[in-house]
């Protein structure tokens, strides 16, 4: 007796579809599982004899072996308990499912000794996925119903135990496909308690800001302690487009991967990642023997935050050099190799020196320029070469806190400027920004006026920029030129962008 049902499983944020074979026969009383399996799978035999009989369901006494196809593909975590459980119960006649249901059907669970159907991760990677191999229907826990709601296409039904789950294959139950929650997805977005005008003063580093939400630039805030680079940071997302859905599915994947959604909300809000300076390099990239997403990976399509970006380590700092070129990490294994995606924006925030004031207006520095150069030598000149703005926040004075009567510019207004700016991106290439342009398109887009040119040749020659510092320089010029709606880059343009180059200017203390 043979039987043979469809589930999947991820590699990356990529689904895979697995097909579990089952074969009944008469031998030694042995369940056996083939395929490539972890030791995780190899154990549902014992939670699959315990649901059995704890639902009222007597498994065969046969010689049970289960393939999970293809054998190449390394098989990990326990969703597959679900399928091989139906499998086995479709060899041994306890089910009968029609040839035309079983092809359209995809089954993925776990199961508890009791028969509940326990939730898992990866849901809706696998759900995109079954929608594109063309199954019309997928049956899971009932916890991962809303998570896998969001994919329009396909039917979701969502069981809570192995009986029911039996029942409604014998067609004495049913089950109602959970309806798509695409629809309402922006019904859920709330206004955030975070609005840049409860900063008071900082002009120039909300303009950066404004900067880089339009144009997607990573920024770097040098500025004594309290000067409010941890407040600026926060309230970046205030004015970032709300995601599409293409990038709602992307962020939502990478979580559900992670095993982080809590089974009744998706990923609506571009997330928010500050992970502190102790992480290690595969908290912050990803790894694990089964390579798990990092901190990178769950800022995608969102932000990343580093505070006191002097205090990490220096090795773990490196290797964000990559994943901010290429937007993506692979992560190699002796037996897989796995690729999360990383389109984040990069904000730290750093001290100007070991002791926080050198520079600043109230507080004089103790350190020496010897120690400032060995402290700020912590950070490799490729790494800042990858960061488009340098902003330095000074100290706010007292009739700046107290100020009446003059409006401090809110999020709502820095946000209208972002959303033209943006769909003046849109309208030039697409979903791309320009932080994203190739030298190629530099050349292409960023065209400049006599003026701005010879004004570019002079900071080339005594800032000693990189070839990539230098196209950093135009791409961040041709984002304020889309927020003032100038078509050419000017000479005023390329002079902002230079003065966001202030790191540079601070590191000739060396």
């Amino acid at each position: 007796m043979h039987a043979k049902i469809y589930s999947a499983t991820t590699v990356g944020i990529a689904a895979h579809l697995v097909e579990v074979e089952a074969d009944l026969s008469w031998g030694l009383i042995q369940f056996c599982i083939v395929g490539l399996p972890d030791k995780a799978i190899k154990e549902s035999k014992d939670r699959i004899r315990a649901a059995f009989k704890n639902s009222g369901l007597k498994i065969p006494e046969r010689l049970i072996t289960v393939n999970l196809a293809p054998a190449s593909l390394k098989k990990q975590d326990v969703l597959f308990d679900v399928p091989i459980a139906v499998a086995v119960l479709q060899a041994a006649k306890l089910i009968e499912m029609d040839v035309a249901f079983v092809h359209e059907t995809l089954f993925l669970g776990e199961l508890s000794l009791d028969g509940t159907i326990r939730p898992v991760s990866g849901v809706l990677s696998i759900v995109h996925g079954a929608l594109k191999a063309g199954k019309k229907r997928i049956v899971i826990p009932h916890e991962n119903v809303q998570e896998a709601s969001l994919i329009k296409g396909i039917e979701v039904i969502g069981v809570k135990t192995l009986a029911q789950l039996v029942n409604y294959l014998r067609g004495e139950e049913d089950i109602a496909p959970t309806p798509s929650s695409f629809d309402s997805l922006h019904t859920q977005l709330a206004s955030s308690p975070l609005d840049f005008n409860q900063v008071k003063g900082q002009m120039q580093a909300k303009r950066a800001l404004q900067i880089a939400a339009a144009g997607r630039h990573n920024i770097l805030f040098i500025g004594p302690p309290g000067s409010g680079k941890t407040m600026l940071a926060k309230r970046l997302a205030t004015i970032l487009p709300e995601m599409s859905f293409e990038e709602v599915i992307e962020a939502t994947k990478v979580y559900s991967i992670a095993n982080l959604l809590d089974g009744k909300s998706l990923l609506v809000h571009r997330p928010f990642r500050a992970p502190h300076h102790t992480i290690s390099q595969a908290g912050l990239v990803g790894g694990g023997s089964n390579p798990k997403p990092g901190e990178i990976s769950l800022a995608h399509n969102g932000i990343l935050f580093l505070d006191e970006l002097t205090e990490f380590n220096r090795s773990t700092l490196e290797v964000l050099r990559e994943p901010l070129e290429n937007k993506r990490v692979l992560i190699s294994r002796a037996t897989m190799s796995v690729e999360y995606p990383a389109r984040f924006l990069l904000v730290a925030a750093l001290n100007p020196c070991p002791c926080g004031y050198f520079g600043d207006k109230k507080n004089s520095c103790r350190c020496s320029q010897k120690q400032i150069a060995k402290y700020l030598g912590k950070l490799s000149g490729p790494l800042l070469d990858r960061i488009d703005l340098h902003v330095n926040v000074s100290s706010v004075d007292y009739d700046e806190i107290k100020e009446q009567g003059q409006p401090s510019v809110s999020s709502k207004d820095m946000f209208k400027q972002v959303q033209s700016a943006v769909k003046v991106q849109e309208a030039r290439f697409g979903g791309m920004r320009n932080a994203y342009m190739s030298a190629q398109q530099v050349e292409q887009f960023c065209a400049v006026t006599a003026d701005a040119e010879q004004t570019l040749k002079l900071a080339f020659d005594k800032l000693g920029l990189s070839m990539r510092g230098y196209h950093k320089i135009l791409k961040i010029a041709r984002t304020i030129a889309d927020l003032d709606g100038a078509a050419e880059i000017a000479r005023e343009h390329v002079q902002e962008a230079i003065m966001y180059r202030s790191l540079d200017r601070i590191l000739e203390v060396e």
